[in-house]
């Protein structure tokens, strides 16, 4: 399905292309850049990386790059991540909106830790996806509504975002893009599906979910979960990916998707290294897709699947 082009300078990011066009800046489909990184603490050394997965991706012809959650940063403790965190008016922020605006790109970063609320009295974040349009304005912000709160000791998963990450109290709406209607989730919110079909009631063409799933929930969930929203809503999932060992007692599964309106898997980045792979986005395949198996005109009024009732 993909090949690997040639690697960048240092040799750490490796880059893919769908095979079925030779020259990819020349498609008559829009390209969407879907990034996986490896992020530490080392703010500086995330940012090299993601600037030469984000410049690859302009020289491919991509119109908007997406990165994943905790793009960033990812710490190794609370307290580190906490110290880490920065508001949307800080330099990280700033650094990537200068990177959209000189690079003519759209930028979706998924999961930026933002200082929350009565930071000074409370110490507390949002999980933060933004979307940076190409003259380096922000467009569009949505804070992670579902917190990963699980334990699987049987697997060695054991998180608590709630301890200090303040949940969102609301869905934002689709935001026009060049690559088309998008819908913005974080990671776990991928699990719920009422989340996606919401998002797809109120126009979503693409659903994105950035994420840093774990290993163990990465191999039993990551590509199933991606294909059934694709599959539900008919619509094309984008989800960038964290890979690899983040620190001591942290790692994630990698293989950033993408997957097509019919549930196809059309990138897949793997499981061990940074990188990108360019992928189109057909708008007239979801029209063709949703005109063939009418899924929202044949659904039933909500209140309809509320109160199932007991056999007589």
């Amino acid at each position: 399905m993909l090949r690997p082009l040639r690697p960048l300078v240092d040799q750490i990011v490796t880059v893919w292309t769908i095979k079925l066009h030779n020259r990819m800046s020349s498609s008559r489909h829009p390209l969407a850049a879907l990034c996986q990184l490896s992020a530490t603490a080392d703010k500086r050394a995330n940012l090299r990386t993601a600037q030469k997965l984000l410049e690859e991706a302009k020289r491919r012809g991509a119109r908007m790059a997406f990165l994943p959650e905790g793009f960033d940063y990812i710490g190794s403790s609370a307290a580190e991540t906490l110290g880490l965190a920065e508001t949307l008016a800080g330099e990280t922020v700033a650094q990537y909106t200068q990177m959209a605006r000189k690079l003519d790109i759209w930028l979706s970063l998924g999961g930026f830790h933002e200082r929350g609320r009565d930071w000074e009295s409370e110490q507390r974040i949002y999980n933060t996806h933004i979307v940076i349009d190409n003259q380096g304005e922000i467009v569009s912000t949505y804070r992670k509504c579902h917190l990963f709160d699980v334990e699987l000791p049987e697997k060695g998963v054991s998180l608590n975002e709630s301890a200090f990450t303040i949940p969102g109290d609301s869905l934002a709406a689709p935001v026009q893009t060049p690559v088309g209607q998008l819908g913005l989730g974080v990671c776990y919110d991928l699990r719920f599906p009422e989340f996606s079909l919401a998002l797809r009631k109120s126009g979503a063409d693409i659903l994105t979910f950035p994420s840093a799933f774990t290993e163990a929930t990465g191999a039993a969930h990551w590509e199933v979960l991606l294909r059934a929203r694709a599959i539900e809503n008919q619509c094309y999932v984008l989800a960038a990916a964290q890979v690899g060992r983040h620190h001591a007692k942290r790692s994630s599964y990698g293989h950033a998707l993408a997957v097509d309106p019919w549930g196809a898997v059309i990138a897949d980045c793997g499981g061990e290294r940074a990188g990108v792979a360019l992928v189109e986005v057909d708008l007239e395949k979801i029209r063709t897709v949703r005109g063939n198996m009418p899924l929202q005109k044949h659904r039933r009024e909500a209140g309809f699947y509320a109160s199932p009732e007991s056999p007589t």
